[in-house]
Formats: C-alpha cells, sequence, structure tokens
C-alpha cells in the first residue's frame, strides 16, 4: 500500500532532464520537516515527500522491517508516477534511502519511462551500519526506548531523547521547541518504527553504497560529531556544513539546499 505523500512545484511536461526529488524524514519527524528545504527547490524541480510508517499522515501504517519499508516506499513512487528521481534521507530516512539504492531492481532501456529510476542518492546524517559486534547492544538500547515511546507520556521521553550525545549541538530552546513540534506524534507508532529499522537490524551498507553506478553524496554539519567522523570514514564524497548540527535541512535550510542544487547541477 502507499504511503502517505504531498508533491510540490510542476512536473515539465516531456522533460526528462530534470529528476523528481524525493524526501525521507527521519524517526519522529514527518514531510513537513522539509517544507523549507522545498520551498527552494520546488522552483526548479518537481519534489515529492513521504511520510514512512508511523509518522505523520502515515502513523496507522505498521512496518514490519527494511524490507517491507523498502517496498512500500517503491509502491508510493509508483502509485505517484515517478520516473527518474533523486532520493534525499535524513537519520532514519538516510538510512533507509541506503538501503533502497542497494536494493535495486535494474530497469532496461525500454522500461525507463514507466519505471521509477534511481539517478542520485544524498544522505543527511545516514548510518551505515553496525558492525555484528554491536548490534546485541543497540538492539536492548532501542527496545528500551520504544517500551518508553509506546508506555510514557511523549513530552515526558523526548526530553530525554534530545540529550543523547547525537543532539549535543542543540541549545536549551531548541531541544524544547522540538519536544514541543514532536509531541503531536503516536507513541506506538514511533515504538514500532523504532524496532522495525532498528540500526541493531540494519545491514552494513559501506560497501554497497561505495560501489552503487549512480551518484552519491553525505551531508552532515559541522559540528555534528559522531556523524562528520563517519562520513569521513564512508569513502563517499561529502560536503560538510558549517555551524549545523546533526539536523542541517531544519537548522540551515537555505545551505542545505545550495549543497543538493550543487549535486543536481552534475547531473544535468
Amino acid at each position: 500500500m502507499p504511503l502517505y505523500s504531498e508533491t510540490f512545484g510542476c512536473r515539465p511536461a516531456n522533460d526528462d532532464s530534470r529528476p523528481t526529488l524525493v524526501f525521507l524524514h527521519g524517526l519522529l519527524g514527518s514531510g513537513r520537516d522539509w517544507r523549507h528545504v522545498v520551498d527552494r527547490l520546488s522552483r526548479s524541480h518537481f519534489c515529492l515527500t513521504i511520510d514512512l510508517p508511523g509518522h505523520g499522515q502515515s502513523s496507522m501504517v505498521s512496518p514490519e522491517g527494511f524490507e517491507s519499508v523498502n517496498r512500500q516506499i517503491t509502491e508510493t513512487l509508483e502509485h505517484r508516477h515517478v520516473g527518474a528521481y533523486v532520493l534525499i534521507g535524513y537519520s532514519m530516512g538516510a538510512r533507509l534511502a541506503m538501503y533502497h539504492a542497494c536494493h535495486q531492481v535494474p530497469v532496461s532501456d525500454s522500461e525507463r519511462n514507466s519505471h521509477a529510476e534511481l539517478v542520485g542518492l544524498i544522505v543527511e546524517g545516514g548510518h551505515l551500519g553496525l558492525p555484528e559486534s554491536e548490534r546485541a547492544a543497540r538492539l536492548v538500547n532501542d527496545q528500551r526506548w520504544a517500551r518508553r515511546f509506546a508506555a510514557e507520556p511523549l513530552a515526558d521521553v523526548l526530553g530525554e531523547w534530545y540529550q543523547q550525545p547525537v543532539f549535543s549541538s542543540l541549545n536549551h530552546d531548541q531541544r524544547q521547541g522540538l519536544v514541543k513540534k514532536r509531541s503531536d506524534n503516536l507513541g506506538a507508532g514511533i515504538a514500532r518504527m523504532l524496532l522495525a529499522t532498528s540500526l541493531a537490524r540494519q545491514p552494513e551498507l559501506k560497501q554497497q553504497v561505495a560501489q552503487l553506478a549512480l551518484p552519491v553524496l553525505y551531508l552532515c554539519g559541522e559540528n555534528d560529531n559522531k556523524f562528520k567522523s563517519l562520513a569521513e570514514d564512508s569513502g563517499l564524497e561529502i560536503n560538510i556544513i558549517p555551524s549545523a548540527g546533526h539536523n542541517v535541512h531544519v537548522e540551515l535550510p537555505h545551505e542545505f539546499g545550495m549543497a543538493v542544487t550543487h549535486f543536481l547541477d552534475r547531473l544535468e
């Protein structure tokens, strides 16, 4: 079943030179998180935002794992009649974007006009996968958070969620703003998606992503120490955005949009 999605901009008739930009949000987010970036990019490209299972208008959709979510993303692209597209994902969405890119079914020349074809990948703060030795501990950690999301008042859980080291670049007001913004989620849906797409259940994608036969860009913030280190170790082309933390597209949407535009210029 297709996921909830929204489109922005005009799809040019008989113009295959500009791919559709498809956006995947992070945990606790929705397609709305991309609105400032989409406002800019939809002037030149047709844009599609997707609400992932357990989130936004797809909050009642139950995820089963990476493959099931990947299938739902593919069905959404087909439902929207997407041809050539660039996939842009943040955090959890970035991990799903990488998984999607690594599990593409090759498209023949005769099928290109009727099938979605991935032509570029932009990863924002996405983990390429844990070694086997670290997965058990990560699963225990994610199970603990999932139990809390499902059973406790969401605002209370989020207050501690945003104290994690990955969010260390946030100040107090930014944390409180995120708690307020994210408190309209359904805790049970977030819990299911957290477990279904846990980093503990994600295959290591570093080698596969590096071998993709399409352009890949890794974006991260200068102050996002963990993911800046992962980016530098990835072997991918990277763009480190000055003065930004883990969520570049929300903190600095103009700079994020410029980085995407430069990437797209090389495709056309």
